[in-house]
């Protein structure tokens, strides 16, 4: 009885400080996300999808929030997927997930024992096992979205890595529609929230959280990169640094870089599929391109 008084204690000084000290750098955020991007509707049914990081475990407790609000009417489901953690980190998410006060529906899956022995892009198999699994459980219990804890550090890293190691400008986009599940949405309500603001609305309220959902990691429960063991992403996150110090605004520029293009100066794109090139219709145009450069 003790015990759940101090959690339900607990829980009130973490809303607490989403309400007060980080609504602006947190709750506010999140708001204009979902009301930009028009992320829920009426009577969506969503599946809020809990890693056991701090990035899920905050959204979390955001979809709470603003489902206090109430100015549209929608349900939740807080989906844990257990894809073969050790004991210890499945009950670290399921203690944070009382103390926070967060009714959590966890199932489990063998993904880990899938992938550990691939030596191919195990990630990258892994990610999609996980999203798989994850749509077809939602599916499963009557929801219409699943929401991802992605924020905004993630969507800029994401356009530079595309660029320098995909050679292609793409995004991580804010919503998306299903190809494999009918009538199914993702969603990312953290877009506009910062990394470094998540870091220290966590450590406010003394919490420790999962670093990683991989068997790789798992060893570590709320450790930061250290940089002996350097992956493109950490790459892409030290060269952004290093790019801000010249630049202040270069995050924000980044962003919007993929808000502002520019189609009549990219040489080739593609939509839905189908590659478009300048050259398909470079003869049509009724007017001089070079012209117009220069009197601009």
């Amino acid at each position: 009885m003790e015990q759940r008084e101090d959690a339900n204690l607990k829980t009130q000084e973490i809303e607490k400080s989403i309400r007060k000290k980080f609504h602006k750098q947190l709750f506010s955020r999140f708001a204009k996300a979902v009301r930009d991007y028009r992320l829920v509707q009426e009577g969506d049914r969503i599946a809020v999808c809990i890693s056991g990081g701090k990035d899920s475990m905050l959204m979390a407790k955001l979809f709470q929030e603003i489902q206090r609000h109430r100015k549209v009417s929608f349900e939740l489901e807080f989906l844990v997927m257990d894809p073969g953690y050790l004991p210890q980190n499945r009950r670290l998410i399921e203690e944070n997930a009382e103390k926070m006060g967060i009714p959590i529906t966890v199932f489990e899956t063998d993904i880990f024992g899938a992938v550990y022995e691939v030596e191919k892009s195990p990630c990258y198999l892994c990610a999609r096992m996980r999203r798989g699994h994850l749509y077809h459980q939602a599916k499963a219990l009557k929801c219409n979205k699943i929401a991802l804890g992605h924020h905004y550090d993630d969507v800029i890293e994401t356009i530079l890595m595309g660029m320098l190691y995909g050679g292609q400008v793409q995004t991580m986009m804010p919503k998306l529609h299903s190809t494999n599940f009918e009538g199914m949405e993702l969603i990312r309500p953290l877009y506009y929230i910062r990394e470094d603001d998540i870091r220290h609305w966590r450590d406010y309220n003394d919490l420790h959280f999962l670093q990683c959902a991989c068997r790789f990691t798992e060893n570590c429960t709320d450790c930061e990169p250290d940089g002996r063991s350097e992956s493109k992403r950490m790459e892409i996150k030290h060269l952004i640094a290093e790019m801000k110090k010249i630049n202040p605004f270069v995050e924000a520029n980044i962003f919007k870089s993929v808000e502002n293009v520019n189609l009549s100066t990219i040489i080739a794109y593609k939509e839905h599929g189908v590659r478009r090139h300048f050259l398909d219709d470079y003869d049509k145009e009724d007017y001089d391109k070079e012209d117009m450069d220069i009197s601009e």
